[in-house]
């Protein structure tokens, strides 16, 4: 695949890396750390210099330890960072996902794994979180803990999250980076960056590929 110039690809990649406060005005970080390639889709990007995974030890949905690089070791896995109260970026995400894997064999889906970790832990209890991902589909994961661990390991992903605020009418909001990272299983690192405006039809394109340990 050709490369684009540096300049051209900083730009591109901090174009991905949008905040949202769910709700709120977004932002541009403008602080991406890899270089990325030509986008392969129109919301995804392959990635120059893979992320590795971040070293994460959270409580899942039924109040266990999960240390995501251990629990997801040789697994294809899509991670992203977002909260239950979020009007629609997070549940649009999530639903996207849900609906591309759907249309994936049961084989193809049981090796996948997705993984939410809540920007706001504070409200997203393990009950909390457990009952929302149903909704979304059960056999994402969830986690949470303390938001310091969780900020720090966003930030190793170019992720931003801000610390969770209330705003004037009372409601829990946080600002938070959009981006789905799709690790592969060869190396468990990330090599593709999804958009927020990723289509189910785009995810449905994709996932094979990434479930075969390759990029789209």
């Amino acid at each position: 695949m050709r490369k684009t110039p540096v300049l051209a690809a900083a730009l591109a990649t901090a174009a991905a890396l949008t905040l949202t406060a769910c709700g709120g005005a977004g932002k541009d970080s403008g602080s991406g750390s890899a270089v990325a390639s030509v986008p392969t889709q129109r919301n995804a990007t392959v990635l120059d210099r893979p992320f590795a995974k971040p070293e994460l030890v959270l409580k899942d949905t039924k109040g266990e330890e999960y240390d995501l690089v251990k629990e997801t070791r040789g697994h294809p896995t899509l991670l992203y960072f977002g909260y239950t109260n979020c009007p629609d970026a997070c549940p649009f995400t999530m639903s996207n996902i849900d609906l591309a894997l759907r249309k994936l064999p049961q084989a193809e889906r049981e090796k996948l794994r997705v993984v939410f970790v809540t920007s706001d832990p504070g409200q997203d209890t393990p009950s909390r979180l457990g009952s929302w991902l149903r909704q979304q589909n059960p056999s994402f994961t969830g986690l949470t803990g303390d938001f310091d661990t969780i900020q720090a390991g966003a930030r190793t992903l170019g992720i931003y999250l801000d610390k969770p605020k209330k705003d004037k009418s009372g409601t829990w909001v946080s600002t938070h980076g959009t981006q789905v990272l799709a690790f592969l299983p060869k190396d468990d690192r990330a090599h593709v960056l999804f958009s927020k405006d990723t289509t189910a039809e785009e995810y449905a394109e994709a996932l094979p590929k990434i479930i075969e340990g390759r990029t789209p």
